[in-house]
């Protein structure tokens, strides 16, 4: 699928059976739960999806699986960054055979890199498919800031890095991105509940977990956005903040989680170490779920 990528898009949760594998039958189900939302794209093994805690097999798997189900309907990126480049380079290409539209690939997340170890990681992942290629912006985890001059840079150099999904949760540095180098590179704020200013700012779109538990809602306010309708974007922006702020303000992996059982949709808990949500957080994600569930003005 080659067209160009802006919007919704979500960042799949992997469903997890009791024994603690892949849950594939349920996997497809959020995908279509997604898709029937209205969602502009999904996102195989990126953080809310735990990659992390998988091996490449089990990456392998989630990202083939999502690819068939999703049956083209919308694109899939895929996220293959790893802790070497030779794995990354193998996750890319393997994903692209696949069928994936666009790799995402975050920076090594152990060892802290210097920033010229960084780029030449990303330069070699980048050189390896011929598909579009996200950097993934995560300086939590990586402890590398990319910069939004150094990627401008990267994007001018490297042919297929056409987007950026930045979650360093600074909408200083996504208004640079988008201001001063949206002429080379695409800008998708990883940060659920910056989706307004970020969209409204002119972001191409926001990559979210949330939306595994509120797709069509997410998506209607991006549609308002799009159409000029501020004032019903706040509007649909204002009911389902008490959700997204819960959600954000918790873990987001078991949040997602939470949110998705008590939608009536059970995916299984987080891999450890990554615990559940203690009780009374999940209790309040659940009412706020609840209470989302009712008369509704999104369309």
């Amino acid at each position: 699928m080659s067209t160009q990528l802006s919007g919704v898009l979500t960042a799949l949760a992997s469903p997890f059976a009791q024994d603690g594998q892949i849950d594939e039958k349920t996997l497809r189900r959020l995908v279509d739960r997604s898709i029937d939302g209205g969602v502009d794209g999904v996102v195989a093994c990126g953080s809310t999806g735990e990659f992390a805690a998988m091996n490449a097999a089990e990456r392998h798997h989630v990202v083939e699986t999502v690819i068939d189900q999703t049956a083209g309907r919308v694109p899939v990126v895929a996220q293959t960054g790893a802790l070497s480049t030779r794995e990354a380079v193998e996750l890319s290409r393997h994903a692209q055979d696949a069928g994936a539209s666009v790799l995402m690939v975050v920076a090594p997340y152990y060892e802290p890199l210097t920033l010229d170890e960084t780029l030449r990681y990303l330069r070699t992942v980048a050189g390896a498919v011929d598909i579009p290629v996200m950097l993934y912006n995560l300086p939590g985890a990586t402890g590398v800031n990319l910069s939004p001059d150094t990627v401008g840079q990267l994007a001018r150099e490297v042919e297929n890095i056409l987007y950026i999904k930045d979650t360093s949760a600074d909408m200083a540095q996504a208004g640079q991105l988008i201001h001063r180098h949206g002429d080379v590179i695409s800008t998708f704020v990883g940060w659920d509940s910056l989706l307004l200013t970020a969209v409204s700012e002119g972001a191409a779109g926001v990559m979210a977990g949330t939306a595994n538990v509120m797709p069509a809602e997410l998506v209607s306010i991006h549609r308002a956005l799009r159409s000029g309708e501020l004032d019903r974007a706040r509007a649909e922006w204002a009911r389902i903040w008490p959700l997204m702020d819960a959600m954000m303000s918790a873990p987001v992996i078991p949040a997602v989680k939470a949110a998705l059982g008590a939608a009536g949709f059970p995916v299984g808990g987080p891999r450890e170490p990554v615990l559940g949500l203690d009780a009374a957080t999940t209790a309040r994600i659940s009412s706020l779920v609840e209470a989302l569930s009712g008369p509704s003005t999104a369309r």
